[in-house]
C-alpha cells in the first residue's frame, strides 16, 4: 500500500486529536508498519522500536500468528459481551491467567485497557468492604510521581499533579506517600534496604494519618514507570504487606506495565515475591494487537458475590471482546512456544551492562530498572545530581532530545514526569544487537546534549 505524505499531514492536521501530544505545524510521524523489532514510517525510513510502543508489544511486529488468531475469531463470533454470558476465548483466558497468577488470584475481570482495569480496581475495594461490613474503607493510597491511568478514577489515583490540574475536581480521598527513588533518596541515602523499610513504613504512617478504618488499598507498580523506573528495594513489598495485613488493607499490584515478561516473569509480583490482593494488567496482554485489559482478583474478594444475590455491577461493553481474547490466547501461545519469559531473563544483565556504559557521559546521572525496562536520568551536573531547569527540560529534552533520538532512527521516551529521563522498554524479542543499537544512538543524542547544557 503506498502513501501520499503530504495528504496524510495535511488530513492529521485538520482532523486527528492526538493523545498527550502538542498539536503544532509540524510533520508529524506516521508509522505504516512494523516487523520484529522495527518500525518504519510512510516514506520508509526504519526506526528501532525501544518503546515497545507504548511498554506493549511484548512480541514485536508483524506478527502472522496473532492477525490470524483476530481474523478467526472475527469470522467465528466477532463480538459477544460478557454481561451474563461468555464465549470459549474469554474463558479460556481467564483460567490461563489464573493458573499464571500468584496464589489464590483465580477470578479474572475483563476490561478494554489499562486506565479501566484500575478503575475496576478502585471499585471492586469499595464494594467489597461495603459487603463485608466495613462501609467506611474507601480510601486509596499511592506513591508520588506514579501513573496508574487517565480516567476519573485511575487520573485520582495519580500522583503526578501536572497531569491533574486540568481535570480536577476529581475523585477525592486519594493520598500519595514517597516512592523507592534510590537516586534521589533524601533518606538513608548509602542504605537501599534502610531506605526501602522507610519507604514502606511511610504507607503505615499514611493509613495511621486516614485512620484505618477507612482505607481500602495501596496501589503499587512493581517497579514504578514514571519519573524514569524505581525498583523496589529490598524487603520494600515483604514490609508492604506486613503492614497491609496488619491493618486490613488490600494491595494492588497495578502490572498495566510489569505484567506478561516485561520484568522477566509473568507477573512482576513474581520477580519480587510478593502476594497481592488484586492484580491490574494490560498492554503486553495481547502484546499491542488488539485491546485488552484485566483485574485479576483473589477467591477471598470474590466470596461476597457469590452468596445472597449480590453482583458487582460494573462492566465494559468491550471488556473481554472475544477478538481480543483470542489474540491474547494466541499471545500466551507464543510466549510457551518461544520461551519469550526465559529470553528477558538470560538477556537482561547484557542490557542493562551496555545501557550503563552511557554512564561515561556527563549528563548520564542514573541507569536503573530490571528486566526489559529501563529509566535513563539524565542531570545537569553528575557530581552534585543537578537536575535541569524548567527551561533546560524544554530547550533540551523536548526541544532536541526528543526530536533527535527519532531523527537518529530510535523511538523511546523523553520524559519530565518528575525528573529528566528517557525510557526504554524494547520488544521482550530483542537480544544483544537491539541493545548496541540503542546505546550507541542515544550515545550520539546525548553527547550533543550535553554540548547544549
Amino acid at each position: 500500500m503506498t502513501h501520499d505524505h503530504d495528504q496524510l499531514q495535511k488530513s492529521a492536521h485538520a482532523h486527528l486529536w492526538m493523545h498527550f501530544a502538542r498539536h503544532t505545524d509540524a510533520d508529524i510521524p506516521v508509522i505504516v508498519r512494523g516487523e520484529g523489532a522495527y518500525i518504519y514510517d510512510d516514506q520508509g525510513k526504519r526506526y528501532l522500536d525501544a518503546l515497545a510502543g507504548l511498554f506493549t508489544s511484548q512480541l514485536g511486529h508483524g506478527r502472522a500468528d496473532l492477525a490470524e488468531a483476530a481474523a478467526k475469531q472475527a469470522k467465528e463470533l466477532a463480538f459477544m459481551p460478557l454481561w451474563s454470558y461468555a464465549h470459549p476465548q474469554a474463558i479460556t483466558l481467564a483460567e490461563r491467567i489464573a493458573g499464571s497468577a500468584p496464589g489464590d488470584l483465580n477470578r479474572v475481570f475483563f476490561t478494554s485497557g489499562g486506565s479501566e482495569a484500575v478503575e475496576s480496581a478502585w471499585k471492586l475495594a469499595k464494594n467489597y468492604f461495603k459487603l463485608t461490613g466495613k462501609p467506611m474503607k474507601h480510601k486509596v493510597i499511592s506513591r508520588s510521581i506514579a501513573y496508574h491511568g487517565t480516567t476519573q478514577g485511575a487520573l485520582s489515583i495519580t500522583g503526578l499533579p501536572g497531569l491533574k490540574q486540568q481535570f480536577e475536581p476529581l475523585v477525592p480521598s486519594t493520598f500519595r506517600v514517597p516512592n523507592t527513588n534510590f537516586y534521589r533518596a533524601p533518606e538513608r541515602a548509602d542504605d537501599l534496604k534502610a531506605f526501602g523499610r522507610w519507604a514502606a513504613d511511610q504507607i503505615a504512617v499514611a493509613i495511621q494519618n486516614e485512620g484505618p478504618n477507612t482505607v481500602a488499598a495501596v496501589f503499587l507498580e512493581p517497579v514504578q514507570n514514571a519519573g524514569g523506573c524505581f525498583p523496589p528495594p529490598p524487603g520494600y513489598f515483604e514490609r508492604v504487606r506486613e503492614i497491609c495485613d496488619e491493618y486490613d488493607v488490600l494491595l494492588v499490584s497495578d502490572e498495566v506495565i510489569c505484567a506478561f515478561g516485561r520484568l522477566g516473569y509473568m507477573f512482576g509480583a513474581e520477580r519480587y515475591g510478593y502476594q497481592p490482593d488484586i492484580i491490574t494488567c494490560a498492554k503486553g496482554i495481547t502484546s499491542g494487537y488488539a485491546p485488552l485489559g484485566a483485574m485479576i482478583a483473589t477467591d477471598r474478594l470474590m466470596e461476597p458475590f457469590l452468596r445472597d444475590g449480590n453482583a458487582f455491577l460494573h462492566g465494559y461493553t468491550f471488556g473481554g471482546h472475544p477478538v481480543s481474547a483470542a489474540v491474547a490466547n494466541a499471545n500466551l501461545d507464543a510466549f510457551e512456544n518461544e520461551h519469550v519469559l526465559e529470553n528477558v531473563r538470560s538477556n537482561e544483565g547484557a542490557f542493562r551492562a551496555t545501557l550503563e556504559r552511557l554512564l561515561d557521559l556527563p549528563i548520564v546521572g542514573d541507569v536503573r530498572g530490571e528486566g526489559y525496562f529501563y529509566g535513563i536520568e539524565l542531570v545537569k551536573d553528575k557530581a552534585t545530581k543537578e537536575t535541569f531547569s524548567d527551561e533546560e527540560c524544554e530547550r533540551i529534552l523536548h526541544g532536541f532530545v526528543y526530536n533527535q533520538l527519532y531523527a537518529e532512527g530510535l523511538y523511546c521516551r523523553a520524559d519530565d514526569r518528575g525528573d529528566p529521563v528517557i525510557q526504554l522498554s524494547p520488544p521482550l524479542i530483542c537480544t544483544q544487537e537491539h541493545f548496541v543499537e540503542i546505546e550507541q544512538i542515544l550515545r550520539v543524542v546525548l553527547t550533543k546534549a550535553a554540548a547544549l547544557l
